[in-house]
């Protein structure tokens, strides 16, 4: 460790920040970096990674630390460290390169680069003597050979130019029932029915992918997806990647039964979960969903929040350099703070002497028992039980929080917190719980009030009082879908104007002239050499396919024929992909399946229409946006005033009579 900083000391981004007393001299990645590498006709080195991510750590430990490594790195390259969560951009263009050239990729990236920024080498993590190796043969082809350095440069960035380039297409007949079985048989064969989730390991959550099988089972009537999928929901919130002490989700399980967790805990993750769980409650009033919501968002605003009501990125895997430490339990532990409840709940949660998790010998609380099942093996009543659990959660809390706690990437993304904030509102719907809107509501206004940019539009990040990065797509969409869930919760119109607004800006700066698609940079970002698309749903849907359904909502709730066509023309264009390969396309299947049932507009008028919401939100209605209030410019609800409470039900631009209660609107609705 050196004592003296190098220039990420003044980094806004923990992770950079961690990276500031190594001996590498490290940058980050701006102008001064740039022109230094064209000026001194040097070698760029852009490593990426985030905070949370362990095997980024063991790099720094083993080569970044290292005085010997950083040597040849200082000696040869302008090296630049980018924290991915901050610099989405610059991540997808180097991930694509590397991509290209191994044909995998992950974290951390290590890219090297000609002095104008483009490709020529890189990989992932590498051994202390192979990275000295892969460094030393590159700086010596740029010296000796640089012709060569330049034509795999210019083969790369065609590559990275156009792949995922996506044309125009037209729709060329109405969509139909059959174009979602397509997706979905194919995808049916590799579902895992013994342990939930699909047949492989690791096992990532996919929350988008569950809540497509939810909605496709509900309006298909299909059992060989429901089950699955509310299987799945049950597994991993039994499974030890589930907080069960202190709530919220890992990352994802190393093995295929959901036990042993990647312990980092992301934020878009847990927003994401928050909100399938609530929805899955809507649909089976399960107990155990709700608990997970309730427990989840109990983690958030305890460990999540920051003072100005916005949630932190993440919490690392490792605490005390040791992954998990924070969250595992040995027996004697374990009995020693439950005291004479740990007989009753050992085997509830697994606990065993030499421990479940045989690698390490210590234990990961899980559980393989329904309450109901399990109440009755110990001959207890299910109420008394749940008393015992809730309890012994407690006390394990109390004492966990006694401990070294893992890291805390304390910077907010508007992207995430978009995220965040629509799974709350989702399980103020759910719940109705005004609390969870107040929390909601919190974070959303300090996003408008105090991190826009002056000429509209949003930044990315926040830390420390100050926002510097300007917006990507992912945080306009992810932030216009959590003002639209914002708005169907009370009805105030300037979450939409302001959502309007917002879309407004995202079709002025991301339009591609070319395609239906959104770039993922505005065209006032910053020039990099590729400006790309964001189009397939991965662990968070991308942010073209959130765009596309903001955009249908938003031109219902208006009556803005242009945002209609543009989700429609957008949907076109991804068609033909989505059955090729269902899982990767998830939330395009969905926008597929509003198109096909179409979305019902519930729009609610009268002095006391409350009641009629929380009726409403009881019901699992999938497709719906639901609208309210007097005195408004909104075309479902204009010259629609009355006194007594009235219900009107449209679809695809034609109305229904009004009814006056719920159970009326619903028979209209199925």
């Amino acid at each position: 460790m050196n004592t003296e900083p190098n220039s990420l000391i003044n980094a806004s981004s923990p992770y950079l920040l961690q990276h500031a007393y190594n001996p590498v001299n490290w940058h980050e990645w701006g102008q001064e970096a740039l022109q230094k590498a064209k000026t001194e006709n040097k070698l760029i080195l852009v490593s990426i990674g985030y905070s949370a991510c362990h095997w980024c750590h063991v790099m720094e430990r083993e080569s970044f630390e290292n005085h010997e490594v950083a040597e040849v790195m200082n000696k040869h390259f302008v090296c630049i460290k980018v924290d991915r969560e901050e610099r989405p951009d610059i991540d997808q263009i180097y991930m694509l390169a590397i991509q290209l050239m191994t044909g995998s990729g992950g974290w951390p990236l290590n890219c090297i680069c000609l002095p104008d920024q483009r490709p020529v080498y890189g990989g992932t993590y590498f051994k202390k003597t192979d990275w000295i190796n892969v460094l030393l043969n590159v700086a010596d082809m740029w010296e000796k050979e640089p012709e060569k350095a330049l034509q795999y440069a210019d083969r790369l960035t065609d590559g990275i130019k156009n792949a995922e380039k996506i044309i125009p297409n037209v729709q060329l007949s109405e969509y139909d029932k059959s174009h979602l079985t397509e997706i979905t048989e194919p995808w049916k064969r590799y579902f895992d029915m013994a342990e939930g989730g699909y047949n492989r390991s690791p096992k990532f959550p996919l929350p988008n992918n569950w809540q497509f099988m939810l909605r496709y089972s509900h309006l298909m009537e299909d059992d060989a997806t429901q089950v699955p999928a509310l299987f799945t929901l049950e597994k991993m919130a039994q499974g030890g990647i589930y907080d069960h002490v202190g709530g919220g989700f890992a990352r994802y399980s190393v093995d295929e039964r959901w036990h042993v967790p990647h312990f980092e805990k992301m934020l878009y993750d847990n927003g994401q979960l928050i909100s399938l769980y609530a929805e899955a409650f809507q649909y089976t009033r399960m107990p155990l969903f709700k608990e997970v919501v309730d427990e989840s968002i109990a983690w958030l605003e305890r460990e999540m929040t920051s003072p100005e009501g916005l949630f932190y990125s993440a919490l690392d895997a490792d605490s005390e350099g040791v992954e998990g430490k924070f969250y595992v339990w040995s027996k004697e532990e374990f009995d020693k703070v439950l005291g004479d409840d740990a007989v009753l709940l050992t085997d509830y949660f697994n606990v065993t002497e030499d421990g479940n998790w045989e690698e390490e010998q210590t234990n990961i609380l899980h559980t393989k028992f329904v309450e109901e099942e399990y109440a009755q093996v110990k001959g207890l009543t299910v109420l008394d039980l749940q008393t015992k659990i809730r309890e012994a959660k407690g006390k394990l809390l109390e004492e966990r929080s006694t401990r070294i706690r893992p890291g805390l990437d304390d910077k907010c993304l508007t992207a995430w917190n978009g995220i965040a904030i629509k799974g709350l509102a989702d399980s103020a719907a759910a719940f109705n719980n005004p609390h969870y809107y107040d929390t909601a509501k919190k974070a959303a206004l300090f996003i408008l009030n105090s991190i826009g940019m002056e000429d509209g539009g949003l930044y990315r990040n926040f830390k420390s009082g100050r926002a510097t990065i300007a917006g990507f797509l992912d945080d306009y969409a992810f932030m216009i879908d959590a003002l639209i869930g914002l708005y169907q919760l009370d009805f105030e119109e300037s979450w939409l104007e302001e959502a309007k607004r917002l879309t407004d800006y995202v079709l002025h700066n991301f339009n591609d002239a070319d395609s239906p698609m959104l770039f993922y940079t505005s065209e006032k970002g910053e020039v990099l050499i590729a400006r790309k698309h964001e189009i397939m749903d991965n662990v968070i849907p991308s942010s073209n396919s959130v765009m596309a359904q903001n955009l249908h909502k938003l031109g219902l709730l208006f009556d803005e024929q242009k945002y209609t066509d543009k989700a429609s023309a957008m949907l076109a264009a991804v068609h033909p992909q989505i059955k090729t390969y269902g899982s990767a396309y998830s939330n395009w299947a969905i926008q597929l399946m509003n198109e096909i049932f179409g979305i019902n507009e519930i729009a609610l008028t009268g002095n006391d229409i409350e009641e009629a919401k929380r009726q409403f939100n009881a019901h699992y209605i999938p497709n719906k946006i639901t609208l309210g209030g007097t005195n408004s410019n909104l075309p479902l609800l204009k010259d629609k005033q009355s006194n007594e409470t009235k219900i009107y039900i449209c679809r695809n631009k034609v109305c229904q009579l009004p009814v006056s209660t719920v159970d009326e609107a619903l028979q209209l609705i199925n």
